[in-house]
């Protein structure tokens, strides 16, 4: 008994000095990408989920869920931290998955037996404890072959996975001594009970100002070493890649902006092996862009576009960020009839519907008159027509784009309205808000409208986050109809 509980208090001490002493950002790559480009929060959260596991005798712990749009850094941070752990890395990727097998590992009965992805993993890097990253986890798809997600279950629970067992193995496997590591563009997809064992960790798009520094800092240098010109390295200015970054990108992420940079490197790289090009002093400006890559593809849609009757900026969120559409509202002879056009789901029809039935219902309000709605057919569409949208966000939007149709009141298109409305005419909280102020900057929105109740949002983003931009806040249409029609 004496030496079980004299090697139990070395360990325990041995455990006090590692935590005493162990800060995670000094090591490894984590540091790099974490300190310079403002994820601070996540980099916190992500230090006090490892500093738990590692204080602690027992190595349960709750999963860290990295939940954001694609091209954020969700699976370089995962192998960021794989390095400051010391720890080997591995990633699975489970978008497509059908199979419960793929998890769990076939039975060794059949033909083509076996282990399931997760065991094979941890064969192949050779130790108990590795970080494994599960990447896509809400695209996991489910058919009469079983469901994988419900198969993770096990695998995940810290209170299960100490004898997890794989059906080609057959014999209790330990889990607990790796460290599981989720990603999901849209964590509301993923199973209900899987995502309860989750701790989710947001990530958000980048500021311009933070894409800027990314390139400069390590997408220039990354490309001018795989297109082979380290020797004449050229040098980006900062209108140069801005000029990239609003007219040849248009994302949360950095995917395209290191597309773009790759595309000039490689061109660079030609016209140097043909002697066309000095191998010196090679610079690139907005001019030299505008050369290799052509014209500019995107526009700001709202700081060129003209107060219109019946057209209202409006704000969503998609699994790759925010993004601003534009309602129409038209009304013609018919029979009171409503049209609703653009690839619409059912929220989003239901979201015009109920628009549609509070503005008939509150007609003395905003002075309209209740004649206006006999024989008349109403169309209702939201460009572009091909991409499918939902979600009950646009009800405000579309609700303010049919008052200014039937007041003959031309919106502001540098002003954007986001929030859910009720037939009482509430505007209730809505998600995304910070993807979605992104959004707005982008397209050059000066003022953008929220839900009252998602006030605590915004006073949670940085202040780069809301320079330069209105943001004002609504509990009901009237609220905010004379700061959107003129």
């Amino acid at each position: 008994m004496s030496l079980i509980f004299y090697r139990r208090y070395i360990l325990l001490y041995l455990i006090k000095i590692y935590t005493k002493y162990f800060t995670l950002p000094k090591r490894g790559a984590f540091h790099y990408i974490a300190k310079p480009f403002k994820i601070e929060e996540v980099k916190l959260a992500i230090k006090q989920a490892i500093q738990d596991r590692v204080s602690t005798i027992s190595t349960k712990g709750s999963i860290l869920c990295f939940a954001g749009p694609s091209g954020t850094g969700k699976t370089s941070i995962g192998k960021s931290i794989a390095d400051a752990l010391g720890r080997k890395f591995a990633r699975i990727s489970l978008g497509g998955i059908k199979d419960e097998a793929e998890i769990r590992g076939h039975r060794r009965t059949y033909a083509g037996a076996k282990p399931g992805r997760i065991i094979e993993e941890i064969r192949r890097t050779g130790v108990a404890n590795p970080v494994l990253m599960l990447d896509e986890v809400d695209k996991i798809c489910q058919d009469f072959k079983g469901d994988p997600a419900s198969a993770l279950l096990e695998a995940l629970d810290p209170e299960q996975n100490y004898a997890f067992i794989d059906h080609y193995l057959d014999v209790p496997f330990d889990l607990s001594g790796v460290m599981f590591i989720v990603t999901a563009n849209i964590p509301d997809n993923i199973q209900p009970a899987l995502f309860d064992r989750m701790e989710v960790i947001e990530f958000s798009g980048y500021t311009e100002e933070e894409k800027k520094n990314i390139a400069l800092k390590h997408l220039i240098p990354k490309q001018i070493t795989e297109q082979g010109l380290t020797e004449f390295p050229p040098n980006f200015t900062e209108e140069a890649i801005l000029k990239i970054i609003q007219e040849y990108t248009r994302e949360a992420g950095i995917r395209n902006l290191e597309r773009m940079i790759a595309t000039i490197c490689r061109k660079i790289a030609t016209e140097v092996v043909k002697n066309n090009m000095p191998r010196n002093s090679i610079i690139i400006t907005p001019e030299v862009v505008e050369k290799y890559l052509g014209p500019r593809r995107y526009y700001f849609e709202v700081a060129d576009a003209k107060n219109r009757v019946g057209v209202v900026t409006g704000l969503v969120w998609t699994e790759t960020g925010g993004d601003i559409i534009f309602v129409e509202v038209a009304k013609m002879k018919g029979k009171r009839e409503l049209i609703l056009t653009g690839s619409l789901g059912n929220i989003m029809k239901e979201s015009a519907q109920a628009a549609l039935s509070y503005i008939k219902s509150n007609a003395y309000v905003f002075g309209i008159s209740e004649d206006v709605f006999e024989n008349q057919d109403i169309h209702i569409h939201v460009p572009a027509g091909a991409i499918p949208k939902d979600g009950p966000s646009a009800g405000a939007t579309i609700a303010i784009a049919l008052i200014s149709l039937f007041t003959n009141r031309p919106a502001r298109r540098d002003v954007a309205v986001t929030g859910e409305l009720t037939l009482s005419g509430r505007v209730l909280p809505v998600g995304g808000i910070k993807e979605k102020i992104l959004a707005a900057k982008r397209a050059g929105v000066k003022t953008v409208i929220i839900p009252h109740r998602n006030k605590v949002d915004i006073e949670n983003l940085p202040e780069d986050f809301k320079q330069n931009l209105e943001i004002l806040f609504m509990e009901k249409i009237e609220d905010v109809i004379d700061k959107v029609l003129i």
